[in-house]
């Protein structure tokens, strides 16, 4: 059985992305009214009372793109729509049915498929009536509801999966996937990547910086590997943000690195490391993220440099990143895009990694033989035991008798021990030491 996608379509500003919003409970579409400001199809899993569909946004039908990219989204939308198992079609109710309505209602009624309509702004029971005028699109009952007010938001989903045959949605949750974030400035490809992966135009792509503007997730089974691929705005300059949908598009990015799995971290072969690209680095260290060093467009810039060169000039430009592996990769010729992946499956699995609590205290305790820290004021440093509290980073708690004792240069020296001893080379380890009250003291 596999699950059911219910794409939600309409005219721009009728409040598609805000009642996607309301039925998950968090802001995952960006809302602004601005026409046309989601691009891509976004995909959200939603459990509907003890069932599991596929709740997909779209951008608004028959909209004037600013960046003259109205073709690429009408196909995304059509592309949505052909996907689709069923489509609730909003409207909004205080400007009554337009022209554009009229249109798509034609091409709807069409569809061998489920089709619900939906009449949004609809925030108070005095408004009903209001609704009643949408009967005339030839769609069946209008569904009153209000997105931003939360009203009638949960009864339009119930009535829709209430159309769909049984055997599209099954009750138990879909396995989790790993999620790989695609992060980077702009235009560095990582939408290229996403479609070469996907083997269709599954995200825009074009020469105009800043196409994508959500971080969206896509299900992708790639040469076999199968995971979740976060497609995210590029990052830019904080004083250079233009506007307060690119505000939003940069939050969702630094929300997107908080909630992966593993960060393809893209870098332009053909540009210099830049402080965006260090800004982007930052926020990956300061979230303890395995992390990939994808250096796309490869292709064009190999004949300038060796691969070892570039190797020592990331490292001067990138030092907090000596863990993280760096992949040789061009998105638009499919070079090593196969590779990438595997190495992130690889990293993946050594960030999930476990380590039995007698392992970890043997390997301390040979640690601690080895090497002691120097005592202060007549005490000696003791370690009672260690336990690891997280995966992804993995994360290791020290029991110490004296923090004091325990300087930053004894920290690494345990890090680097638990990496060679429990095969960590490539992803970043947190050791924290954390004081033990004893009535004993050796």
């Amino acid at each position: 059985m596999s699950l059911a996608t219910v794409a939600i379509v309409g005219r721009p500003n009728v409040g598609k992305s805000s009642y996607l919003n309301a039925v998950i409970g968090r802001r995952i579409a960006i809302v602004e009214p601005t026409p046309g400001v989601t691009r891509d199809r976004l995909i959200i899993d939603v459990r509907v009372g003890d069932r599991n569909i596929q709740l997909m946004d779209t951008g608004g039908i028959g909209i004037v793109d600013v960046a003259q990219l109205d073709d690429d989204i009408a196909y995304q939308i059509d592309m949505a729509i052909e996907l689709a198992d069923a489509v609730i079609f909003l409207v909004d109710g205080k400007d009554g049915i337009t022209a554009l309505d009229q249109q798509v209602a034609d091409t709807l009624r069409r569809l061998k498929k489920p089709v619900i309509l939906g009449v949004n702004k609809i925030d108070h029971p005095k408004r009903d009536p209001q609704a009643g005028e949408f009967w005339a699109l030839g769609l069946g009952e209008p569904h009153p509801l209000s997105a931003l007010e939360k009203l009638g938001v949960d009864a339009l989903l119930d009535d829709v999966v209430a159309m769909l045959p049984e055997d599209f949605y099954p009750g138990e949750s879909p396995n989790e996937l790993p999620k790989f974030a695609f992060v980077g400035k702009r235009n560095v490809g990582k939408s290229t990547l996403l479609n070469t992966m996907a083997g269709e135009a599954r995200v825009i792509v074009s020469e105009i910086a800043g196409t994508t503007r959500d971080a969206v997730d896509v299900d992708l089974e790639y040469e076999g590997l199968k995971f979740t691929a976060i497609d995210t705005a590029g990052v830019m300059k904080k004083g250079k943000v233009p506007s307060s949908i690119d505000f939003y598009s940069q939050t969702r990015t630094e929300a997107a690195i908080r909630r992966c799995d593993v960060v393809l971290f893209l870098i332009d072969a053909t540009d210099d490391i830049s402080q965006v690209d260090k800004k982007i680095a930052m926020q990956v260290r300061d979230q303890g993220k395995p992390c990939i060093l994808a250096i796309n467009k490869w292709d064009l810039a190999s004949g300038r440099m060796e691969s070892k060169d570039y190797l020592e000039y990331i490292g001067e430009k990138l030092p907090g990143f000596h863990f993280a592996p760096v992949v040789f990769i061009s998105a638009l010729e499919e070079f090593n895009t196969k590779g990438v992946l595997e190495v992130a499956f690889d990293i993946y699995g050594q960030a999930s990694k476990r380590v039995g609590t007698g392992e970890l205290n043997r390997l301390l305790e040979q640690a601690f033989e080895k090497r002691k820290p120097g005592g202060k004021r007549g005490y000696k440093a003791r370690i009672y035991y260690g336990a690891q509290v997280e995966t992804s980073p993995p994360t290791f708690v020290v029991f110490v008798n004296d923090l004091r004792m325990f300087p930053e240069n004894y920290r690494r020296y345990l890090e680097n021990r638990l990496r060679e001893a429990f095969d960590f080379a490539e992803v970043p380890l947190q050791v924290r030491f954390r004081r033990r009250t004893s009535l004993y003291h050796a």
